[in-house]
């Protein structure tokens, strides 16, 4: 018994691990729109314009921006369309949310609608659990939906200790 070789079973089989935090953003920036309004409530629509034409891209540069506004202001749609509208000429990526939670939720369905799921076409997948506590609950269920499709067997959470989903 002392001479038998251990052998890892996991890393000799094909499972395959979607660990979400492959996907998560290198850095992320938040642009609160209220410090663009009159006294962080009142938008003036010509001071609005050439306030955000003065604004430094270079903070954003490399990040996905957090868009949203901390003050109880009303806002026409437009004012964060503007926003969006520029930091894309930046090829600057952004989301509209009030939250942190629902920036990554929103992140998450953009990101996880770009993955190429057919490499993972008839093969076992476990989608990696107890990671990033940033990563909604929402973008797992997006991962198991999307991966329905095309594995073979799903599973969730560490190899040594899986729930299976299908």
């Amino acid at each position: 018994m002392a001479n038998q070789e251990i052998v890892n079973k996991v890393a000799q089989s094909s499972l395959i691990t979607f660990n979400l935090e492959d996907y998560f953003p290198a850095k992320v920036t938040d642009l609160d729109i209220a410090q663009f309004l009159d006294k962080g409530l009142l938008l003036r629509e010509k001071e609005y314009r050439t306030a955000l034409k003065e604004v430094d891209h270079t903070p954003f540069k490399d990040s996905v921006v957090r868009l949203h506004c901390s003050s109880d202001a009303i806002l026409p749609a437009w004012a964060s369309i503007l926003v969006a509208a520029i930091l894309s000429e930046h090829e600057i990526n952004c989301f509209w949310a009030g939250t942190e939670t629902e920036f990554y939720s929103q992140y998450y369905r953009w990101k996880l609608s770009q993955v190429n799921w057919d490499q993972f076409n008839g093969k076992p997948v476990i989608i990696k659990g107890c990671g990033n506590s940033k990563i909604p609950q929402d973008a797992y269920v997006h991962a198991a939906v999307a991966l329905k499709r095309f594995a073979k067997r799903i599973s969730y959470g560490e190899a040594c200790s899986a729930v299976p989903l299908r």
